[in-house]
């Protein structure tokens, strides 16, 4: 991932360094295994610990010639230890440090990614008590239907943003799990205790059955439920857009002091945190198909999933977590306009209160695809030439033997849709 969408904390998981560490620790624990077992002197893995480092720099340069970054690093490895060189790697294939090591990142990455979500979470649940009273028109297709509240719209992200978190810790259990049984799985020259040792103490689960690699679909679940976190927070961004389009302008991100809007036109404020948003969740979910396609390799291993690997799961958890930190600040600090959604409830000549017309009818005695004509035809005056849709209805002969002026006047008000807000908040837990 560029600099410029990458955050030091989650940058520092796919770091060389971190990396090399993680596989260093994986080969001392697996001696310490061994150890245990009397395969080796006891005192030898202390004595590789205090001994063994390894330099970046120098790993790259012997791959250049092994073109194996494994042997690179053991090579680099050995060059620290000396005499105690013949007890590392002992048994061991390359996946079992490499997949292991994977299985770590990805648990370091995804409880970064945790974090954020809890965090979102609770930014979502205050926004949504803050609006949890103040009208706004609610549109399907994108044209106004019904009135709703303001904190519903944060209500329904904050129930989703639980269900992702519930995802996630599933997905980064699913990931969290190594393996050290040889090169094709079988424990031929290593026991099977050395991978519940090294897992153990790597807070991994040791894979109930390997071949020379853990099975993709582990990663390709991880990778999947990462693309749905997107996916909702490409749904939080493309909602702000609409509402902070100048013709709506219900919601509108916050702009900085010294912030520019454009090169070209002073007065621009452009919603350009959402736009990012959607632009990198859409990345991220392209990153499902190669993970999905990664599951299936030839007999026992190859290596056609190594090379993807090195730039999805970097990427997408790099990506996620800066779409999430941006998320959060959006949400945070999203700017609210009451009065403008007052004014666009009474934009369509109270047309968005057709429904109760619809059903009090019903209730006096008319026949519901009557009354549904009737409403209609009312509305189509409305919409085509401006006009009132109170006085229309007033005025319809139909209505008036059902509907007196007074009673149609009473179904004008908003009021109602508060009386279940709090139900609803209620059963989603917010309070």
């Amino acid at each position: 991932m560029i600099p410029r969408y990458t955050l030091p904390e989650i940058a520092h998981i796919w770091s060389d360094e971190n990396k090399f560490s993680i596989w260093l620790e994986i080969e001392l624990l697996a001696a310490e295994a061994l150890a245990e077992l009397g395969w080796f002197p006891k005192d030898v893995p202390q004595k590789m610990r205090e001994l063994a480092k390894f330099d970046v720099q120098r790993i790259n340069e012997i791959e250049q010639t092994t073109k194996h970054d494994v042997i690179a690093f053991l090579t680099n490895v050995e060059e620290s230890i000396g005499e105690y060189a013949k007890y590392l790697h002992f048994g061991m294939t390359s996946s079992d440090v490499l997949d292991t090591c994977l299985a770590v990142q990805c648990q370091q990455a995804g409880n970064l990614i945790l974090e954020k979500l809890k965090t979102l979470k609770d930014v979502l649940k205050r926004r949504a008590i803050e609006f949890r009273y103040t009208p706004c028109i609610g549109r399907s297709h994108g044209v106004h239907a019904e009135p709703t509240t303001f904190g519903l719209k944060f209500a329904l992200w904050f129930d989703e943003c639980n269900r992702n978190i519930n995802r996630l810790e599933y997905a980064i259990n699913e990931v969290s799990y190594g393996k050290v049984s040889g090169a094709v799985g079988t424990f031929e020259h290593i026991p099977p205790f050395v991978e519940e040792y090294v897992c153990s103490k790597l807070n991994l689960k040791p894979s109930p059955i390997s071949t020379q690699v853990v099975q993709r679909d582990r990663h390709a679940f991880f990778i999947s439920i990462l693309g749905i976190i997107a996916s909702m927070l490409e749904k939080i961004a493309t909602e702000i857009r609409h509402l902070q389009r100048t013709e709506v302008l219900e919601a509108e991100e916050y702009f900085a002091k010294g912030q520019k809007g454009s090169s070209a036109m002073p007065h621009k404020r452009n919603p350009i945190t959402s736009e990012n948003i959607c632009g990198q969740s859409r990345l991220i979910r392209s990153f499902i198909f190669p993970a999905i396609e990664n599951n299936v390799l030839w007999h026992e291993r190859d290596i056609s999933h190594s090379s993807v690997e090195r730039i999805i799961l970097p990427d997408a958890t790099i990506s996620l977590y800066y779409i999430l930190t941006k998320s959060i600040e959006l949400v945070d600090k999203l700017v609210v306009y009451p009065d403008n959604m007052k004014k666009n409830l009474d934009l369509t000549k109270g047309l968005i209160y057709s429904q109760k017309v619809l059903l009090e009818l019903m209730k006096k005695g008319m026949k519901r695809q009557e009354a549904y004509k009737i409403v209609q035809s009312a509305s189509m005056e409305v919409w085509e030439q401006q006009k009132d849709f109170k006085t229309v209805l007033i005025e319809k002969e139909e209505i008036k033997n059902f509907l007196t002026k007074e009673e149609i006047e009473q179904l004008f008000t908003y009021e109602e849709i508060f009386k279940n807000v709090d139900y609803i908040f209620k059963r989603l837990r917010i309070d």
